[in-house]
């Protein structure tokens, strides 16, 4: 064999070489991709969402554009507690033309596994739960719960307002008691925010087809922090003292 002929047999070598350590990382590459999809959707399916703030509903604690977690695990243990920030899926007709940030083929990708914030939820404050009778208002503007006045002037926004829960146009009615398995959910910015108190049947109103109640099944998880943007990165999430005291509801004999 000549001296040529033994430079072109171990060029060709080389090139097998690369060739084989080219599909070598294409294949741990594809491996990893595939690795991370499986986790993001793990992820989301069972402990951490990421969701999108389209309205002022809930200011102050949450501004419009901030990008949000919602941590999952407490819907598997139980029920949502009285003060927590929950995301829970639109029940019908809640959230309008309200929805997530605009987007394209690659966020709509991230979306699927909870790396982009998705629409057709809303983010409320729980305020009654299960048997609890929720009243608007005592003497001082505030709303009651199981006859037990709320001081929610630590997270509750509202212009002028003659009482905390304004939305019905009115300062006197009566919600509850709740049923089994339901929450009654208001917005921290109480003259503006779609919430329960919208969908009561008060004594204006003709049709009461209207179900002021969110099923506990909707409920996808708690907020647990704001991620976005930037300068307002931190926790959320957590009951405020306002719910300590309230009594346990009354029930029938």
């Amino acid at each position: 064999m000549s001296t040529k002929d033994t430079a072109v047999d171990r060029s060709d070598q080389d090139d097998d070489q690369s060739s084989g350590s080219r599909q070598g990382l294409g294949r741990w590459l594809l491996g990893l991709l595939v690795t991370t999809v499986l986790l993001a959707l793990l992820v989301k399916t069972f402990l951490l969402q990421a969701f999108y703030i389209p309205s002022t509903s809930m200011e102050p604690g949450l501004e419009v554009g901030d990008r949000i977690l919602v941590q999952k695990v407490s819907t598997w243990v139980g029920s949502p507690d009285r003060g927590d920030v929950v995301v829970f899926e639109d029940p019908g007709g809640w959230l309008g033309a309200q929805g997530a940030p605009e987007g394209n083929v690659l966020t709509s990708a991230f979306g699927a596994v909870g790396l982009y914030p998705e629409g057709g939820h809303l983010v409320k404050r729980v305020v009654g739960v299960e048997g609890d009778v929720i009243e608007c208002c005592d003497a001082e503007g505030r709303i009651m719960v199981n006859g037990d006045p709320l001081e929610e002037d630590e997270y509750v926004r509202g212009e002028d307002l003659l009482c905390n829960g304004p939305m019905t146009g009115n300062c006197d009615w009566v919600a509850g008691p709740v049923p089994a398995g339901e929450i009654f959910v208001m917005g921290d910015h109480r003259d503006a925010s779609g919430d329960s108190t919208t969908h009561l049947c008060t004594d204006m109103e003709t049709d009461c087809t209207d179900d002021p109640f969110v099923e506990e099944d909707l409920v996808v998880g708690t907020v647990l922090a704001t991620v976005w943007p930037l300068d307002r990165l931190g926790l959320q999430g957590g009951s405020p003292a306002s719910f300590d005291d309230v009594p346990d509801p009354v029930t029938a004999p």
